[in-house]
């Protein structure tokens, strides 16, 4: 089990991701492509983290908008995992 990370920590960690939003229990992003298909190829490589993670992100696909929401459910918030996942996601766009 991951451990949920504290909140007096949690301004340090989101720098690692600069570009998520966090509401303390999660962390989320929206990313925008020129199509739905590439929307949906985007959210087949997410896929793909997250199986190797053995983590998966909350996913809303709209046409060619597609937001990531992470946290920990079993843990009831944030935890590394989260974290982890998220800057490999970001790698996605480099």
């Amino acid at each position: 089990m991951a451990a949920l990370i504290a909140q007096s920590n949690l301004k340090e960690l989101m720098k690692r991701i600069p570009e998520w939003e966090t509401n303390k229990k999660s962390i989320e992003r929206t990313f925008e492509f020129d199509d739905f298909n590439q929307a949906v190829d985007f959210v087949n490589a997410v896929a793909e983290i997250a199986d190797e993670e053995e983590h998966h992100p909350d996913i809303d696909i709209r046409y060619n908008k597609v937001r990531l929401v992470l946290s920990t459910h079993s843990e009831g918030g944030l935890t590394d995992l989260d974290f982890d996942v998220a800057e490999k996601v970001d790698t996605l766009e480099e």
